[in-house]
């Protein structure tokens, strides 16, 4: 598949970047450093105090700086000026200077007196960040410009917090698990609902809560230091009165017309809460996607995790695509949400959401696959170009009540219960240079409810307990057509239509029933302030059934039952593991200790074909966590752990199922389950002196015993069972992440971050009757760099550049992706906000070249005080048909390149209203 897009693209790119390089060098001004040290009357440096310089004749905080370790401030500020110099710090009296700036830079130390603050000092500008304990505090306002629109914009300005693709945050490198608005959930179980919507003029502060755990019982007894969760604090207006917007928009190009309607509203006060919001369009503006909905998790915690078992219940059993991003060739959104909380007692907090999506997609997809197979010393490639045009109709929906009873601070009591349900279907049309056109239908509506009970009760300052319980009851129903040229695959009973000139009509319909409920007991025993010994005594069941059966539709019509025993499912499995676990956590100067392990006696059945597989075993599973305090925001963690993983039914039941159209599996019944050994190393630190903020990530896992695919491929068609792979050729992966970031002069952002996967798997592989293990390898390098200015009255820009290389088993693929955006607030109301992405996708092959670019642009305009925005917008503006994707697949080694089409080029003219 080979791409080249005229010299006229890529001169435009050259074009814009240079356009925006130019802001920088715009911006570029001149200052004097104001420096020093902030010490005690002792002369003991002071770490994390804040010192602010307000200009005398704008009144305006010019810079401000939060000491080092060695109590050292830099800040950069304007010459020849007058400014107050104000240094705090907790416990201490505020101390308030005069300096006069010259031409050159100054040089001062501060001393602070011990006691309260002075009468009659008063401190009138707000620092824009300032830590206490655990928690970090930004200050909203000293880091916009104007041009912010929601949450997700205001957070993408905050030193150390970024917002990834899919719209979820990040703090250090650690992903957000709640967010709240004045301490109230806001749709738990997911931020990316929060980044999207909560006005930016609404925000005050953002908190992040550090090593967060919401119940106070256990604060202290277990490791929370990777737990984040996020507060938002509303400016005093908002609070006690009706808030939001509601936005109107139409517009289009190319003879399709666009539209948006998008209100949203909410209202805080201390006893109750209520947020509502919907969203009509076919833009492509997506509240939440289908893979949100079904990872959604609604705030449930993995309570058995540290157990050291893993099964899970599968889900979304046909696959069915999702989009990349907001990225199709046609999306129409329809999108509700409503959450609220409410406080009948101090003691009594009820909360939940209940949200409504519904999506008609179309998606078209253009892709180059390829395998390369080395049997018996020959080598033999097959390699196919196919075009899917797929059509979606998806409605699914979503609700949650909680409620949490803490009537003292020895007991606190917890219920949750989490509905989700949907339908589903997608039609699709294939057409391959290998295969005859074919025609696929998929359909579903699943269902599931999981509950939640949690009790915790403080005997004394001794002795605690808490009960942990979950239940999980869910169905699966997918419904699979094939509409074929001629089926591959030599099912019993199956007549074939090739001889009277008929196509090859085959569906099934199979059913997944699962019952699993997780329950554990912990005690905690405080030996001393800084020691704990903890015994926790759980058990894990799962029922579950399975039942499936083919069927054939004839030219004329009629239906071929396929009820041989091969084709049929009818399958229970009972799955039970009890286990008892001690571990030892103590605090010993920086470090931290937690070893511990578990005693599991597991036991499995499942029935199929009259006939009864049986597994009953004990192991004991050994685990440790290991922290290193190098300083306040300086941490290095490790934890081990040792997990059996278990397959659910799917894998077990042995009867057919389709996993495509040319794809076809039968479980394995005597299954066993697969072991895994995982290392990782977390290392972190957060200056807050230069907002420098560095973290890095690595994990390595080896799965002994896995569970496998042995695979038999003919040509494009592949059948194939689960088998436990030999424990001589154990799977292996690696994961390695860093970033590096950092203030500069309180105007520049930089960062720079790196992510590497290497993986080892290995498949059996049948031909010519025999079997073979083929082991394949992907090595996957990701390095990126950012650089963004933040002034509050010249244009920002955002340079980025990021650089893909990925080695899979049979090529290598390559993306450059430069970016650039800018935004401007200008003329007391006027907004101007433009991003551009271009995208360089090649492989080593060279067989595939291609270019393209997305452009984004919006003016919009809101006279201060008033109620009234209009904007103007464009999408696409350069008119890209089509982004690219790579892909790589273990079984047999296969890489993928696809193209997908996306919306054109379209204009928006939009009309918001304030509340």
């Amino acid at each position: 598949m080979t791409y080249k897009k005229t010299n006229n693209y890529l001169h435009m790119k050259k074009l814009i970047i240079s356009l925006f390089l130019l802001f920088f060098t715009f911006t570029n001004a001149q200052s004097i450093k104001f420096e020093g040290m902030v010490k005690d009357t002792t002369g003991v440096a002071l770490d994390m105090a804040n010192v602010m310089a307000i200009n005398q004749v704008t009144k305006a905080m010019d810079g401000y700086s939060i000491t080092n370790e060695k109590g050292k401030f830099s800040i950069a500020l304007q010459p020849n000026s007058l400014y107050e110099i104000k240094a705090s710090y907790v416990g201490f009296q505020t101390k308030s200077l005069k300096i006069q700036t010259t031409d050159q830079n100054i040089i001062k130390n501060i001393t602070l007196f011990e006691g309260t603050q002075l009468k009659g000092v008063e401190v009138v500008h707000e620092m824009p960040v300032s830590i206490s304990g655990d928690t970090i505090v930004y200050n909203s306002d000293s880091f916009t410009n104007g041009t912010e629109k929601k949450l997700e914009d205001v957070l993408k300005k905050l030193p150390g917090v970024e917002v990834n693709k899919d719209g979820e945050i990040e703090v250090e490198g650690k992903k957000v698990q709640k967010v709240m608005v004045e301490g109230k959930d806001f749709f738990d179980g997911d931020s990316k609902i929060a980044t999207k919507n909560i006005p930016a003029d609404a925000i005050d502060k953002v908190q992040v809560l550090r090593n967060y755990n919401e119940v106070s019982n256990l604060k202290g007894l277990e490791n929370n230091e990777e737990n984040l969760a996020l507060n938002i604090k509303l400016k005093e207006g908002k609070k006690n009165f009706w808030f939001g917007d509601v936005t109107a928009g139409a517009g289009g190009h190319e003879k399709i017309d666009r539209y948006i309607t998008n209100p949203k509203l909410f209202y805080y006060n201390p006893k109750y809460s209520l947020n509502v919001i919907s969203n009509l369009n076919n833009i492509g503006e997506l509240p939440l996607t289908m893979q949100d909905y079904f990872k959604f998790t609604g705030g449930f915690k993995n309570m058995m995790k540290k157990g050291g078992s893993s099964f899970n219940v599968s889900s979304n059993e046909l696959g069915i695509m999702g989009l990349r991003n907001d990225k199709a060739k046609e999306i129409n959104t329809k999108f509700g949400a409503a959450n609220f909380s409410y406080n009948p007692t101090k003691a009594l907090s009820i909360s939940g959401f209940g949200i409504f999506l519904s999506n008609r997609t179309e998606l078209e997809t253009k892709s180059f696959n390829q395998r390369t197979d080395n049997l018996n010393g020959n080598q033999t490639t097959i390699s196919e170009n196919k075009n899917d045009l797929s059509k979606q109709a998806s409605d699914l929906g979503m609700f949650k009540l909680s409620s949490s009873y803490i009537p003292s601070e020895k007991v606190h009591l917890d219920y949750d219960a989490l509905i989700k349900l949907s339908n589903q279907n997608e039609k699709t049309s294939i057409f391959s240079d290998v295969l005859d056109d074919i025609y696929t239908e998929k359909a579903q509506k699943p269902f599931s409810i999981n509950q939640n009970l949690n009790y915790y009760y403080t005997l004394n300052d001794k002795n605690i307990f808490s009960f942990e319980g979950q239940h999980l009851y869910q169905t699966e129903d997918p419904f699979y057509t094939a509409n074929l040229e001629n089926q591959p695959f030599n099912l019993a009973g199956y007549i074939s239509q090739t001889l009277i000139n008929q196509r090859d009509i085959i569906s099934q319909n199979r059913m997944t029933t699962t019952n699993k409920t997780d329950a554990k007991i912990d005690y905690y025993y405080v030996v001393t302030p800084k020691s704990n010994i903890n015994i926790t005594l759980g058990n894990t069941y799962s029922y579950q059934k399975f039942n499936s059966s083919m069927f054939q539709t004839l030219g004329n019509g009629a239906i071929n039952p396929l009820n041989a025993t091969e084709n049929t499912n009818a399958v229970t499995y009972k799955f039970n593991d009890v286990f008892l676990g001690l571990h030892y956590k103590i605090l010993a100067g920086k470090f931290t200790f937690n070893p511990g392990f578990s005693v599991h006696q597991y036991q499995m059945t499942n029935s199929q074909n009259q006939r009864d597989y049986k597994q009953t075993f004990s192991r004991v599973l050994p685990d440790l966590y290991a922290l290193y305090q190098i300083k306040k925001s300086e941490t290095l963690t490790y934890n081990f752990s040792f997990t059996n993983d278990f397959t659910d039914i799917n894998r077990i039941a042995k009867g057919y199922v389709f996993s495509n159209y040319n794809s076809l599996f039968s479980g394995n019944p005597n299954l066993e389950n697969a072991t895994a050994k995982t290392h990782s190393l977390r290392y972190f630190r957060y200056n807050m002196f230069n907002f420098e903020n560095i973290f890095v990530n690595i994990n390595y896992s080896k799965r002994v015993d896995a569970v496998k695919s042995k695979v038999f491929f003919n040509g494009l068609n592949q059948q194939s069972t689960a088998a436990n792979m030999d424990s001589n050729f154990a799977d292996e992966t690696f994961f390695a992440n860093a970033n590096y970031g950092r203030s500069f002069s309180k105007y520049y952002k930089a960062s720079a971050g790196i992510n590497i996967n290497w993986s080892k798997f290995n498949n059996y592989r049948l031909f010519s009757g025999q079997e073979r293990i083929e082991e394949t390898e992907s090595f996957s390098q990701t390095y990126q760099a950012k650089f963004a200015t933040n002034f509050k009255k010249v244009p920002n820009v955002e340079i980025g550049y990021s650089y893909t290389k990925n080695d899979f088993f049979n090529d290598i693929f390559y993306i450059d992706a430069p970016s650039a955006s800018v935004s401007y607030y200008f003329l007391d109301g006027f907004s101007f906000v433009s991003d551009y992405t271009y995208y360089h996708n090649k492989n080593k092959a060279k067989t595939i070249q291609n270019e393209y670019d997305f452009l984004s642009a919006e003016l919009s305009y809101r006279k201060k005080d008033s109620k009234w925005e209009y904007k103007l917008s464009g999408t696409n503006l350069l008119n890209t048909k089509s982004l690219n994707d790579s892909s790589f697949s273990q079984l047999g080694g296969s890489s993928s390149f696809s193209s997908y089409i996306v919306q054109p080029r379209f204009i928006m003219a939009t009309l918001k209203y304030n509340l």
